[in-house]
């Protein structure tokens, strides 16, 4: 069994339509440029508001991926 090591990275992913659109629209964006994906952790959620209405959601999530073996 390899022991594996981790590099965690934060990014904002965001919709207009929910929360979970958020977090999946900054993993499938995060997935473009970082492989090994193998987890990730809610930090933030915040919003913007326009006349007491939700306009836009965003959500601050720590991104974890292994880093590949070296041999």
């Amino acid at each position: 069994m390899n022991d594996n090591v981790y590099r965690i990275t934060e990014i904002v992913g965001t919709s207009t339509e929910s929360t979970d659109d958020a977090i999946r629209n900054g993993i499938d964006r995060a997935s473009q440029t970082l492989h090994n994906l193998d987890w990730f952790e809610v930090t933030e959620v915040r919003g913007h508001l326009v006349d007491g209405q939700i306009q836009h959601y965003q959500v601050g999530l720590k991104v974890g991926f292994r880093l590949e073996d070296q041999g």
